[in-house]
Parts: structure tokens; sequence; C-alpha cells
């Protein structure tokens, strides 16, 4: 396989976004992922190979690359992809950008939040040859076991014959205990770091523990020896760049060790190499904000820590069928006006707003969902970063739809910000029934002055006396009629992919340089 990585999306295709978003294409009826899924389960020989697994060389690899003839390998498991092709929502060209070849970094960039290996089942042809087994793999297929637990050595956060594998990781743990607590410190050798870097879970004795720097990940994983409570508290010294741990333990007893180590432990992994990690989130209220969208309330798990800070969002999974099915949404606050005294919900709860498809896969499953019970939620993911608001006197924000979830924390941090100056929303529906938070909104900009809002209705009501349209040239330079030259400005954007597209185009061409502009992905 050739070591240069092909660019993907490709540089023309219909999937690349200006500034970061997403595209799905038009696909022809009858090819939704529903009818994927049913074309899997139809017994049809989706290799060619009528069940057989085989060894693929890289070289016969290389000689599927067409269309018509398409194999593709991701993480050494090798594809027929070709029945695939006319299903995959980003087009049958940016499938092929890995034909003959190895996709799993194409895949990483654009969709490693999905489930490849169940998605593909059915289209698994072998195992590439050459590809070099891990260490647990050649102890398995050497012995038909599986490689043994090894301990973590009391306190010194050591583990002969692990660690050493682990020599470049730039962070160290290790842990202390007390007759009733066991509390894990985490040494980061970085002196700027928050609660929103750290990612804590603590379920069924097993503890893990994501550390976040910049495009990389630390990662503690164990399974604890002895039992100890759900509840976990998580401190952070940012002089000394220590994170600290607290357990209580569930017996009054001296532990010898800490635990084992599981899958990742004590690893150092760009984020697109570590993959999304789950946990099972309890709906605790759904209501209605408009006629197709629901406000969902999710708990998460007792011995869970994680905060998501402006412009990230999450994945919902769900068996659908046999197949795994993950939708990504960006977590809201319950309304617009949470107080800062009230943020300690977001410690606990996962407010979501989705908009429900009758003929969806993933959002049918959701609005079924009856109080208490649970879906799995995945870890924040996302590129916003909080230094692009450092500095900024004025926010721009244009949102379509349900885009305007991402809005919901900007514009609630922007304006308990005094040196904020503007904030103006132009929010683009169908109909005025469509418009979320209607009410939230215009009280907002009666009680604060720096904040306006605008509706553009694209099949209005005739009675209708708001703006009319879509977006489109005129309206975004109106838009900016009356701006000044002293305000350092950011304009935000999330749609659907055309919408953005447009509206990044647009602003462009109106002096809007790439750093002043985020485009979320719709």
């Amino acid at each position: 396989m050739s070591d240069a990585t092909p660019q993907f999306p490709a540089p023309r295709s219909q999937q690349r976004v200006s500034a970061g978003g997403r595209k799905k294409v038009q696909l022809k009826p009858g090819r939704s992922l529903m009818d994927w899924i049913r074309l899997t389960k139809s017994g049809k020989d989706m290799t060619g190979l009528h069940g057989r697994l085989i060894a693929v060389t890289e070289e016969e690899l290389a000689k599927h690359n067409k269309k018509t003839d398409c194999w593709m390998c991701i993480r050494g498991m090798v594809y027929n992809v070709t029945p695939y092709l006319e299903y995959h929502p980003g087009g049958e060209e940016e499938l092929m950008r890995g034909a003959g070849g190895d996709g799993t970094e194409l895949f990483d960039q654009i969709h490693s939040w999905v489930n490849y290996e169940s998605m593909l089942k059915e289209c698994l042809v072998g195992r590439i040859a050459s590809r070099p087994k891990t260490v647990s793999e050649a102890i398995e297929n050497q012995s038909g076991l599986k490689a043994p637990k090894q301990k973590l050595l009391n306190g010194t956060g050591n583990l002969d014959g692990f660690e050493k594998q682990s020599k470049n990781v730039p962070l160290r743990h290790e842990w202390f205990q007390t007759e009733d607590t066991i509390t894990v410190v985490i040494y980061t050798k970085q002196k700027v770091i928050n609660l929103d870097s750290i990612i804590v879970d603590l379920e069924s004795g097993v503890l893990r523990t994501e550390v976040r720097q910049q495009e990389y990940s630390y990662i503690l994983h164990l399974e604890l020896c002895h039992e100890v409570q759900e509840a976990i508290s998580v401190h952070c010294s940012s002089k000394v760049g220590k994170i600290e741990l607290n357990l209580k333990k569930r017996n009054s007893i001296i532990w010898n060790d800490l635990g084992y180590p599981q899958e990742l432990h004590n690893s150092y992994k760009r984020k697109t190499d570590r993959g999304l990690f789950y946990r099972k989130c309890t709906l605790l209220s759904k209501t209605d904000v408009s006629h197709d969208t629901r406000l969902l309330c999710f708990q998460l798990p007792p011995g869970c820590y994680l905060t998501i800070s402006i412009g990230q969002h999450v994945y919902l999974k769900s068996n659908i069928q046999g197949v795994e099915v993950v939708r990504p949404y960006t977590p809201v606050l319950p309304t617009l006006y949470v107080d800062p005294k009230d943020n300690d919900l977001t410690c606990t709860n996962i407010y979501l707003m989705v908009k429900i498809y009758p003929d969806g896969l993933l959002t049918p499953l959701i609005d079924r969902l009856q109080i208490g019970d649970c879906i799995s939620v995945s870890s924040p993911e996302g590129n916003f970063k909080h230094s692009q608001l450092e500095g900024i006197t004025e926010l721009i924000l244009l949102a379509a739809g349900t885009g305007f979830t991402p809005m919901i924390k900007l514009i609630n941090f922007a304006l308990k910000i005094p040196s904020f100056r503007k904030l103006q929303l132009l929010f683009f529906n169908k109909t005025e029934e469509d418009i979320l938070w209607r009410d939230q909104l215009d009280q907002l900009a009666l009680k604060d002055k720096r904040f306006t809002v605008e509706y553009i209705l694209s099949e209005p009501h005739p009675e209708w006396r708001g703006k009319r349209g879509k977006i489109e040239m005129s309206l975004c330079s109106e838009f900016l009629t009356g701006r000044t030259e002293e305000l350092k400005t950011l304009l935000c954007i999330c749609g659907p992919t055309s919408f953005t597209e447009q509206a990044v185009g647009f602003f462009k061409r109106l002096g809007f340089n790439s750093e002043e502009i985020h485009a979320f992905s719709g």
C-alpha cells in the first residue's frame, strides 16, 4: 500500500465543506440506512465469496479499486464495500478514496464515531495478510487463551512488563489510601488545566479516566481490586498540574494493589485513535419545544464526571435490527436564562434538543423513550475552542432549524461578560411553528439590549410581517449594516450543509477571513 495518505474528503468533492463542516449527498430512492439494513438481512452474498473469509495480501487488495469491484481495509480487516457505495451518505466519490487500500485514516477523519464493524459485517472479506499482531493477540493465538491479567503495583503507578510499553507517555499517575478512601493522582505536567478536560467513569468496579490535552488523550483504565462506592469526586490543582480522583472504599480494608489494566490503560493517543467511549444515561424528562422537536434531559450515571463545553457535541447510540446506529447532537441548556450558580446541573444532566423525523432511524426511537429508560451517550467531541472567544466583543450567529442548538450556550456565555457589546442572531426556519424557543429569544432581546434576533421564514403564512426567503448575499449584507471597525467579531454558522456553505461564501465575500468564521457541522 502507498505510504501517501489521500486527502479526505476529496478537495473538490460534494462532501467537503468550507470552514470545517460535513456534507451528506442526495441518495437515490431506496438507499437509506434502513434500506441498507434490510439488504444486509436479505441473505444476499455481499462479498462474492459465499461466506468464506480469506487472508488478503496488499497486492490483492490493490486490484479491487473500481466502483464495480471495491475493497477497503479498515484496521486490518478487509471489506467489499461495492454494494454499499450507493448507500454511503457522503456519496460514492468519498468512499472511493480508500478503494484498494487502507482507509483507516480516512475513516477516522470523518466517521470515527460510526461502528463500521456493525454496518459492514456482511461485507467482511477477511483479514489483511500483513497486519502485525499485538502482544495480546500473539499470546491468544499461541495458547488459545486470553492474555493474563496483570496487577498495578501498589502506590507506584508502575507495572512490570506493561509500563515499559508506555515510556513516551508524558503523564504519570500514582495512588494513596487511608482506611476508608482511595486517592488516584494524575500529574499532567501542565499548569493550565481545567475540569472540562477531565472525563471520569466509574462503573461496576472499573475506573476509566481520560485527560484531554489539545489533540491527545491520556487514558487511565483499571478494574479495581476491591469494591468502592459509586460516587467519585474530582479536584484539579492548576498550579501544579495535578488531578485528584477521590473514591470511598466499601469496606475498611487495606489494599495491596490498585487494579488490573484494561483497554488503552496508561496510553497517550491522538483523539482520533482512541475511539468513542459511551455510558448509559437515564431519561429524566421530555418536553415539547415545537410540534416536532423535544427537549430531553438525561442523567449521567452516579460514577460519571464530565462537563460539556461550548460548541461540543455528543453521540447517541442504539442497536436497531442488529446494526449499531449513531447520531450526533449538541447539548443545550434547560433554558436561555441559566444562572451561573445553576451550572452544576451540567455536571449531572445532559440536555438535548432533538428534532423527530417520522421516517428517521434513530429519532423515532428517541421519541418513544419513557422516563427511566436509558440510552448510550458518548463523551463530548468537537473542534470549537474557548480561545476563539478571547477578546471578542461581537458575535454574529446564523442558525437554520436545529442548527440553533450550539448557539444556545454561546448566547448564554456571551451575555454574562460585561465587555461583550453586541450579539446578533439570524434565525432561519420554514414556518413560525418551527421557531425554537421564540418566546425566550424575544424576552431576552427585551431584557438585554446587546442582543437582537431576526427571524427569516422560507414558507411563511401570508400574514407574516417579518423577513422572508433563504440565505442570500443581500440579506447577509443587510445584517452587517451599522457595524463599526472597533468591534472584534466572530461569526458562527450552523445548519444544513448547503446553508453553511452559502453563508460562509457570502461572508467571505463581505470581507470576513477564515479566522473570523466558525462553521459547526449541521
